[in-house]
Order: C-alpha cells, then sequence, then structure tokens
C-alpha cells in the first residue's frame, strides 16, 4: 500500500494551467528579460572581437600578395617587400620548441595520468604546470635570455625555441594529460587479460587512442607559441635576412639572430614609413589565419578523441 501511496496522481487531477507559458506570469516575463539580456550581452561582447577581424581583413588583404610570402621586409625608403623570411624563422622556432616542449610534455603526462596519477610527486608537477599555464611570456623571454643568450653569447634560433618550449609545456602536458585519462578503462582491462605488461598497454593501446587528444594540445600550444613577441625580443632578437641560403635543412643559421612574424608586427607597426606599417598589416592578417588555422584543427581533432 505504501507503493500505491508514493504513485502520482491521474493525469486527470494534475492542473494543466499551471504549466502553460504567459506574458503576463512574473515567472514568464522574467525568464524572457534574462534570455534577452544574455543575448544581448553576448553581441555585445563579439562586437570587438568581429571589429579586430574586420580590421586586419581590411586593412591587411588590400596589401597581400603573393610576393610577401618570399620576399624579404622592406627598408625605410624602399617600396614592396614581404615577410618571407620572418614566416621561415617563425617556423624554425616553433620546431624547435615542439621538438623540446612534445617529448617531455607527454611523458609527463603518462606519469600524472597512469604511473603515479595519485602520488604527491603528481600533485606537484601537475601544481606546477598549471602556474605554469598562466607563466607572463615575459619572463620565459628573460629565463631563456639568461639560460641560453648569455651562455652562448649570442641572440640565435635555438634560444627562441626554448623561451617557446616553456610556454608549450604546461600546455600539452595538461591537455596529453586529460587526453589519457579518457581512454576507457575496459581497453586497458582487456589488454592486461590478454597477458600485456604495462608498457605494452601504455605503447599499443592507451597512447594510440589517446593519440587525437595529444595532437590537440601539441595544435594549441603551437598556436600559443607562434603568436608570442616579448620572449622572442629577448632571445631571437629579428634579422632581415633569410635563416637559411638553400632549401638544404643543413643550410639553416641556428645559431644567429632570427626574424619572426610576432616581432616584424611589433618593429614595423611603430613604423613611420607606411609601406612597413602596411607590411605589418599584412603580417598581422597572415598571423591570426595560421592561428585559427592551428585551432581549428586542434579542434576537429578533439572530436575525433576516445569518449567515455
Amino acid at each position: 500500500m505504501a507503493s500505491l501511496n508514493n504513485e502520482p496522481p491521474p493525469l486527470g487531477e494534475i492542473d494543466l494551467s499551471q504549466l502553460e507559458r504567459s506574458l503576463r506570469k512574473p515567472r514568464t516575463l522574467l525568464s524572457v528579460f534574462l534570455s534577452l539580456f544574455t543575448t544581448v550581452l553576448t553581441f555585445a561582447a563579439l562586437v570587438p572581437l568581429f571589429s579586430v577581424v574586420f580590421m586586419l581583413f581590411y586593412r591587411g588583404a588590400s596589401k597581400l600578395t603573393l610576393s610577401n610570402f618570399y620576399q624579404l621586409p622592406p627598408t625605410a625608403f624602399e617600396d614592396g617587400g614581404g615577410f618571407g623570411n620572418a614566416l621561415v624563422g617563425t617556423v624554425i622556432m616553433v620546431v624547435i620548441a615542439a621538438a623540446i616542449s612534445v617529448p617531455f610534455g607527454i611523458l609527463a603526462s603518462i606519469f600524472l595520468a597512469e604511473l603515479g596519477s595519485e602520488s604527491r610527486t603528481a600533485s606537484v608537477v601537475r601544481f606546477c604546470a598549471k602556474v605554469l599555464s598562466g607563466f607572463p611570456s615575459i619572463l620565459a623571454g628573460v629565463f631563456a635570455y639568461g639560460a641560453v643568450v648569455l651562455a652562448t653569447g649570442g641572440f640565435s634560433a635555438y634560444a627562441g625555441g626554448v623561451a617557446l618550449s616553456i610556454l608549450m609545456l604546461p600546455v600539452v602536458m595538461l591537455t596529453a594529460e586529460e587526453a589519457i585519462r579518457m581512454v576507457p578503462s575496459k581497453m586497458k582491462e582487456a589488454s592486461f587479460g590478454m597477458g600485456a605488461t604495462q608498457t605494452q598497454t601504455l605503447w599499443y593501446v592507451t597512447l594510440p587512442t589517446a593519440l587525437p587528444g595529444i595532437i590537440t594540445g601539441v595544435m594549441l600550444a603551437v598556436a600559443r607559441a607562434a603568436g608570442e613577441t616579448a620572449p622572442l625580443l629577448f632571445t631571437a632578437l629579428f634579422s632581415n635576412y633569410w635563416s637559411m641560403t638553400s632549401w638544404s635543412p643543413t643550410s639553416i643559421e641556428l645559431n644567429e639572430p632570427t626574424a619572426s612574424m610576432a616581432v616584424l608586427i611589433y618593429n614595423f607597426s611603430s613604423s613611420f614609413v607606411d609601406n612597413q606599417k602596411e607590411m605589418a598589416w599584412s603580417a598581422s592578417l597572415v598571423l591570426v589565419l595560421v592561428v585559427l588555422v592551428t585551432n581549428l584543427i586542434g579542434k576537429s581533432l578533439s572530436s575525433s578523441g576516445p569518449k567515455r
């Protein structure tokens, strides 16, 4: 009888008029007002973003030509020119940073997610990674300046890569850890049930399954590093020449000051020459598009990762 008393009343005994949506009721008016208020604030927040994008396309696309991608930056009294060496220099330093941060970040994420997830060391490392993710980029440049530039005696692409790797490392580490944690435990248990060791399970099951999420973290880290300016001012400085004398990888000069897109924009945006200012707008548009495409690739890869 107790279960019968707890049953809901029949449909005919429910007052459906209480569920009607009417603008005369205060709760409905409040709901509509809050919905409209949230919509207005959302569009208001998007205005600065779209205004910046519009200005970049308006000012940058008009002067963007194919020659910008393979010519050197113009001097003060020179027409034309481009930012080809800055684009190549950015790629070189991001590759160096990825070569440093990705292996260490993935190894650290394996420890945090699989080997010592509940240990005190893991808690300290995870806390430090979260603090480092909000680390001011200029301090990374100061550290690389003292650790690499002063030690080697000059600005270089190596120093720029070290500074960018400090900024990339926490992004790779935390994203890869989350991707590894998202791997279903049933897959690991099935691997152990077939007689595989922990190393074999990690290498053949966990990492391949978490690979889309790991690549997502790498792409997000690359997008952040590509747009940094302050660390490169302390480490790579700038150069008006190519970092490579030929298409051979052995011809790349890594021990010399290296140009980058972010520093070129910083230098040319404050120039008194109109041609250099226009070049800064075009370079800004290209850099924003590179970062946007990188983030979109990372987003698409994250959607194909493992789901709990």
